[in-house]
Parts: C-alpha cells; structure tokens; sequence
C-alpha cells in the first residue's frame, strides 16, 4: 500500500537536493548555514521516523540555532536571465501555464482514482492520505512537464526552488512548526485553560458576549500562533464547546464554520502566518516587508465584527 512515506520521500530528496547544491554554491557567503538547515530539513523527512521524539527534538532545535543565528543568506542559483524568461514567456504563450494547471487536474483525478483501485483486495493507497499523495506526485508530473516544455536543463528545477526557499528563508517551516505547537497545547489542555479564563473574565450570562470572547479568541490566538488550524481545537475545547454551543444551545455546525473563519482574520494579521504575509513580500522582493499585512489589516477587522454578528444571527435560529 502507497502511503504518506512516498510523500517524505520525494520532500526528502528535494530538500536534499537543496541542501547539496547550496554547499557548493560559492557566490553565498553563509552556503554552509544553508546547506545544514536544508540537510537537516531532508533528514527529518527521510529519517524522521527513525529518530524518535528525541532526536527530532534536538533537529528541530537545530534548525532554530542556524535560522535565529543569521546562518541563512541567499544565493544565486543557475538559472535563466530576465531576458530569457520574457523571451520563453513570448514564445510559449499560454502554454506557459500548463504545468501549473496540470497540478489541480493530476490531483483531482488521482484523489478520485487512487480511492477506487484494489489489489488483491487491498487499497493501493492509504484512502484517508489520497489527496495528498496525489498532490505530491501531481508535483512531480507538472516538473516533467515542465521540464519536456521549456527544455532547460535537468537541474533547473531544483535550482529553482532552492533559489525560492533561499528568498523565503525559515519563514517556509513556520506553518508546519506552528501547527505541531498547536497539537501539543491541545494535549497539554491549554483548550480547559483558556476555557477557565474566559468563564472568569468574560459575562458568561451574555450570549453576545461569549460568542465575541469565542471569535476575538480565534483571531487573537491565531495572531500567536499564526494558524488557525492550531487555534481552532484550542479554542473551541475552552470556549465554543462549554460555552456557545452548550451552555446557550448553538448551532455547532454555524458555531466552527464561523469560529475557522474568525480565525483567518487573524491569520491575515500576523506574520507569523508566513506562508500568507511574508512569502509573497519575499517572492515578489517588496521593499516593506510587512506590506501584505498593512494592506489587508482593514478587511481583517471589518470582517471579524461581521463574524461576531453573524454567528449571534445564525447559530442560535430556532
């Protein structure tokens, strides 16, 4: 059966691709913080399951040391000039985005396919890890293609993305590490906490009041933990759950729709959330680094009262 170790796999190889070509990239001073931190990103990937808890632990503080160090710089891969993009651009026309289109195709075909295909009886894939799996190889087919399109050599690609990942810096890792921190408060009961804290500060008698303690909560705790997938069971375990939806009979359905989305408000206020704020600032080389965030804090707050507002409306019709 085909499960989530291919997935590591072809992450693994990459990063470690990554890795080998930032040693020996001579025209970045820090090539040797680059190539360990992207080494021990391969390591986690392709031996993560070997380590232990442990050992994982010490990578991941390695990973700290090197990126909180200013070990990190960037360097200047091999890859196409300018000219030669906007040349490729002209000649290739739409054609251009294919290998983008064909990631969502190969993976919609390959989420349906891979669900229905029994050998022997048994699966061929893991059904509950499909999608991702054929995200990862829809990845690896949309790089072939590109690859037969633009005929550039076999390493671009590679060269590419590490010339990407040496813009974005550490800040790549940060959804990834956040979303565990997320998981670890859940286990350790920071849910009953916050639950605790809240029942203690907030008027507990208004439904109005526990409803906005629940949706600030989500924005405020995504803004620390700069995910809302790490916010929500935390959230929803100390205040959703005890208070809005069985304390004042609230529509859970209404009630974690709402609740995820309060959190995205906050998600597009922290750069914490880098992968939403600080990637585009970095891909696109923006002088003001936090000028995604400046430029959507607006919206975020606007849409934030008016989710305080429809779950009072919504989640409580009888």
């Amino acid at each position: 059966m085909i499960g989530l170790p291919l997935v590591y796999l072809i992450a693994g190889a990459m990063f470690a691709a990554f890795a080998v070509f930032s040693a020996t990239d001579r025209s970045n001073a820090k090539r040797w913080g680059n190539a360990a931190f992207w080494g021990l990103v391969a390591i986690s990937f392709l031996a993560g399951d070997h380590l232990g808890d442990l050992g994982n632990g010490f990578l991941v503080l390695g990973l700290a040391l090197l990126a909180g160090t200013g070990r990190l710089g960037v360097g200047a891969p091999a890859t196409t000039a300018p000219d030669e993009r906007r040349e490729m651009a002209r000649s290739l026309g739409a054609r251009l985005f294919l290998p983008a289109l064909v990631i969502p195709v190969v993976t919609l075909i390959g989420t349906v396919v891979f669900k229905a295909v029994t050998i022997h009886g048994a699966p061929l894939v893991e059904a509950k890890n499909a999608t991702l799996i054929a995200l990862a190889l829809a990845a690896v087919v949309a790089a072939i293609l590109a690859q037969a399109l633009f005929r550039q050599p076999a390493a671009a690609p590679l060269q590419e993305g590490r010339r990407l990942m040496d813009l974005v810096g550490w800040a790549a890792l940060l959804p990834q590490m956040l979303a565990a921190l997320g998981a670890v408060f859940a286990v350790a009961g920071v849910g009953k906490t916050i639950g605790e804290l809240a029942a203690a500060w907030t008027p507990v008698d208004s439904r109005f009041a526990v409803v906005a303690a629940y949706c600030l909560g989500m924005a405020g705790f995504t803004i620390l933990m700069g995910n809302a997938f790490a916010a929500f069971p935390v959230m929803t375990a100390g205040i959703a759950l005890p208070l809005v939806i069985h304390r004042f009979g609230g529509d859970p359905a209404v009630v974690c729709a709402i609740g995820m989305l309060s959190g995205f408000c906050g998600t597009l206020l922290t750069p914490l959330a880098a992968n939403f704020n600080l990637v585009p600032a970095a891909l696109l080389q923006l002088k003001d680094r936090y000028g995604v965030i400046r430029a959507q804090a607006p919206t975020a707050v606007l849409m934030l009262v008016v989710n305080v507002v429809l779950m009072n409306v919504l989640a409580f019709r009888v």
